[in-house]
């Protein structure tokens, strides 16, 4: 049976009646965001910024998957307040917001990859730091209940999970993309990592229902 967070959260999902125009507001914003970076033809950001997106949708797929099989609940969940659910775990706020972090994360990178601060390299530091403020925001929405964490190995008492898992693969696949030797090498994993991406939808949401 499953608990209360994850029976509402599962009613909301793609349900369009909660829509509010500021959805279209966010939209220009990420569509202007990255035309930026194509307008100044930052093609290094603009892929390993999208890579930082998708790899928030390979999250919550199997975070939707993991509902599904178990029969109670997703590692996390949405049940608070969102014009749109898209998956158990996402919302389209969240969705914008993964865009826009993504741009952040790249565009405030060292120019030298190899540059060691603290005498730790500069894309490893950022990583870590970077999911750690991730999860400490993640335990303020926990604690106001816009997330819902209902496993024990995933929440407030053993973080370290949504650290490990949750966050810090987002931020090295991120600058991973940024410093490939050559834009077609940055479109291909890009490209790549949303075939992945798209396939999966189709598959486990068009096809099965089961997310």
């Amino acid at each position: 049976m499953p608990p209360s967070s994850a029976a509402l959260a599962h009613a909301l999902v793609r349900d369009p009646s909660r829509f509010q125009w500021y959805v279209v507001t966010f939209l220009l914003v990420v569509i202007w965001a990255y035309g930026e970076q194509a307008a100044q033809r930052r093609w290094g950001v603009l892929f390993a910024a999208l890579a930082f997106w998708l790899m928030d949708w390979v999250n919550e797929i199997w975070n939707a998957l993991l509902f599904h099989f178990s029969g109670f609940a997703p590692a996390w969940s949405t049940p608070g307040q969102s014009a749109y659910v898209i998956l158990i775990g996402l919302n389209i706020e969240i969705c914008f917001m993964f865009a826009l972090m993504g741009l952040f994360a790249v565009r405030t990178l060292p120019a030298d990859r190899h540059l060691r601060i603290l005498g730790i390299n500069n894309r490893w530091l950022l990583a870590c730091v970077n999911s750690t403020l991730c999860v400490l925001v993640e335990l303020w929405l926990n604690h106001i209940g816009a997330l819902a964490w209902e496993w024990q190995g995933w929440n407030v008492r053993a973080p370290y999970l949504i650290w490990l898992i949750g966050y810090l693969p987002f931020f090295v696949v991120t600058y991973w993309v940024h410093d490939m030797s050559s834009v077609r090498k940055q479109a291909a994993a890009t490209g790549a990592l949303a075939a992945g991406v798209a396939m999966a939808l189709t598959v486990f949401g068009g096809v099965l229902g089961w997310i």
